[in-house]
């Protein structure tokens, strides 16, 4: 609960309040005042909780982009970790490739040697 809730709720009562004692002593100008105290009170109870409605999704959306953030991140970093395994994978069968075919070529030349 904000300041402005809490101002709006004692505002009504304030309101309230007033009304009643006018109503009761037949003053028709402090009864329409808490009328009026009530309506303000309620307006700015309503603008408080309006206010933290706005602040709790704020909070949320926030939460949420951080949270898809690091999903992200995680992916990039298991991408980055799969292609550097394709190209060590890639490397080793290179180089397995070409020392069979030097074996080939040093075997052929020391049997015509």
């Amino acid at each position: 609960m904000n300041l402005d809730t809490a101002a709006g709720k004692i505002g009504q009562l304030k309101g309230k309040a007033k009304q009643s004692i006018g109503e009761s002593i037949g003053d028709s100008k402090l009864a329409n005042s808490g009328t009026a105290d009530q309506v303000k009170g309620a307006v700015r109870e309503a603008w408080g909780n309006t206010k933290d409605a706005a602040q709790a999704l704020s909070h949320d959306a926030h939460a949420r982009a951080q949270a898809q953030s690091a999903v992200a991140s995680q992916r990039a970093e298991d991408k980055g970790h799969d292609v550097r395994e394709k190209i060590a994978s890639t490397a080793q069968k290179v180089k397995t490739a070409i020392n069979q075919k030097a074996e080939e070529i040093k075997t052929q030349h020391k049997r015509s040697a």
